[in-house]
């Protein structure tokens, strides 16, 4: 079944605000960088890469030296937009260091509902790719507000990634998050807490196995990983979770190892 994996040409790469960001608010530079330097090196393999990147949020709070998420949709606008800046800056600094040349890409919903701007961000993405340079996307916080407002949680970064994995026709998704992949229960709470190392169906028992909401600076949880896998599966694709923790981890996935928990639908591919 890794087959799949190792036969991925096109990669969206989605990592979260918990491997980018401490537990204390600080930036993970670290990681940052590992990260950097994992997808430049994937791409001089001759591998098409695209970064989803959360963080957005979390940066602008420490930039702004806030302790706790601000509550108002305006305020997070705010935040995101001083966060979404420092955080390119991030990003380009640690890529540059590896000569590897990125682009931000910022999208909001109508990329789902118009076909015109569909094709625009398709066409936007293919030449970026084409010129061999690390397209960068995030959702425009600062005019989509649906990622903001946790009553609605229909516009997070997962659903975003199985957004921009099916616009790009890319083959496979790994989408990094903090935890090793998709469990019976949570591990921890139950140490006897099984990892499903494949899964090919989701289900409403599946669901019921999913946990709740992430992280306070994070929108995403194990049920909106398990959306963005319906997104998947309907287009014929392929989607690793796994722990983000060490970005290089990225290297032991594409080599096929059984890392994480693989969703593909298609038995046989």
């Amino acid at each position: 079944m890794r087959n799949v994996v190792k036969r991925a040409k096109r990669i969206v790469v989605k990592v979260g605000t918990s491997s980018l960001i401490y537990q204390d608010g600080g930036i993970n530079l670290s990681s940052i960088d590992q990260l950097a330097f994992a997808l430049t090196d994937l791409n001089n393999r001759g591998l098409e890469v695209i970064l989803v990147s959360s963080g957005a949020i979390g940066v602008g709070m420490k930039k702004l030296h806030l302790q706790n998420r601000p509550e108002t949709i305006p305020e997070q606008q705010a935040v995101a937009a001083i966060g979404q800046a420092e955080l390119i800056n991030i990003y380009n600094q640690r890529f540059s260091i590896y000569g590897q040349t990125i682009g931000q890409v910022l999208l909001t919903r109508d990329v789902t509902e118009y076909p015109e701007s569909r094709q625009n961000v398709s066409n936007t993405l293919e030449q970026l790719l084409r010129m061999k340079i690390i397209p960068v996307v995030n959702e425009n916080d600062t005019v989509a507000v649906d990622e903001l407002d946790h009553l609605t949680k229909f516009g997070d970064n997962d659903q975003l990634s199985a957004i921009v994995t099916v616009v790009t026709d890319a083959d496979l998704l790994i989408m990094l998050s903090d935890i090793d992949g998709f469990f019976s229960s949570d591990p921890l709470i139950e140490k006897q807490a099984k990892l499903f190392h494949e899964i090919h169906q989701v289900n409403a028992d599946l669901y019921k196995v999913a946990g709740g909401q992430g992280s306070i600076l994070g929108t995403g949880g194990m049920h909106s990983k398990l959306r963005a896998v319906e997104r998947i599966f309907a287009a014929k694709k392929a989607m690793i979770l796994a722990n983000g923790k060490n970005p290089r981890i990225l290297f032991d996935i594409i080599k096929g190892e059984e890392i994480g928990t693989l969703f593909v639908e298609d038995l046989k591919m």
